[in-house]
């Protein structure tokens, strides 16, 4: 066995429908399964956000045009989400391998992941979910339902919610067994499932956990040796999209904290995947951090491409 390595793979690689998922699973699994068959231990985790604004749109339209349909809470809609997409990469991951000859199990735990109920997240809600609505129809929304909406980007109204930091993962235990007798895990889905403790008591919480942080969180708790976030490019760039841009092979902590300083890296884009790339990197000795594309992740484990992020 090489290296135990958590891959956060961004939910809109997995399209805005169950139909186009289907399709792009299959190219999906073919480079985390090219992981697998080199000997690594892979854990996946996978973002949410288109999928799971589907869900909530489904489920809200339905419950105002159907008198008897309930409205279904924002926590459920995340865990729909990650059974679902779960379902599809499992399914596809565990038909290429086959493919190859391979009998390696895939399974996805439906994951709850925890949060600090005092987290500053809780009183400045800024991650925007859902549909977009007239300002006459956001107001009818903060009066009935209590939410809390924002005008974004001149595109109309959205819905926006607490993004908390991961304090814990509730099925550590289940994952970490799972990943010891060599089956490959899908977990964390979206960020995983938002809860707060209360005694034994696990509440969820109309909340979303940024999928590179809780991906940071379970390859800490898995002791890792590699996290690898993979994004739309093969590697990380400062002054992005101007003459004067500069693609990254390494970095280390000193480099991010300056560049992020000096506002290179978007926020809701790069910024939280360099951070969480860091606080891996920073975690212990030896454990590093690659983002790169998903075509390019073995080449990148290989140091042939990507973005290292290392603690110097």
């Amino acid at each position: 066995m090489k290296d135990k390595i958590v891959v956060a793979l961004g939910g809109n690689a997995l399209g805005k429908s169950p139909q186009e998922q289907l399709e792009l699973v299959k190219h999906t699994a073919k480079p985390i399964v090219d992981l697998i068959q080199d000997g690594h231990e892979v854990i996946l985790a996978h973002g949410n956000g288109p999928q799971v604004g589907m869900i909530n749109l489904a489920m809200q339209t339905a419950s105002v045009s159907e008198a008897n349909t309930p409205e279904m809470p924002f926590p459920e809609c995340g865990a729909m989400s990650q059974g679902y997409i779960g379902y599809h990469l499992q399914n596809a991951i565990r038909e290429e391998l086959l493919n190859r000859d391979m009998q390696t199990p895939v399974a996805t735990v439906v994951t709850q992941v925890i949060v600090d109920k005092n987290d500053q997240a809780f009183s400045n809600p800024t991650k925007p979910i859902g549909a977009f609505y007239s300002e006459e129809e956001a107001k009818v929304l903060i009066e009935k339902k209590g939410y809390d909406m924002v005008e974004d980007a001149g595109r109309g109204w959205r819905r926006v919610v607490p993004s908390p930091k991961p304090i814990d993962v509730a099925e550590k235990a289940t994952i970490s067994t799972l990943v010891e007798a060599g089956h490959v895990v899908i977990t964390v889905g979206g960020g995983g499932i938002p809860v707060v403790a209360e005694g034994n008591h696990l509440k969820g919480v109309p909340a979303v956990i940024d999928k590179d942080f809780a991906s940071e969180k379970i390859a800490e708790i898995l002791d890792a040796d590699y996290l690898i976030i993979l994004t739309a490019v093969e590697k990380v760039a400062v002054n992005f999209g101007k003459e004067n841009e500069e693609w990254l092979s390494e970095l280390s902590i000193a480099d991010c904290n300056k560049y992020i300083e000096e506002g290179h890296f978007a926020p809701g884009s790069m910024l939280p995947k360099v951070q969480a790339a860091m606080a891996f990197a920073e975690s212990k000795k030896g454990r590093k951090s690659l983002i790169t594309s998903l075509e390019k992740a073995k080449e990148g484990i290989s140091g042939l491409t990507g973005t290292v992020i290392v603690d110097k």
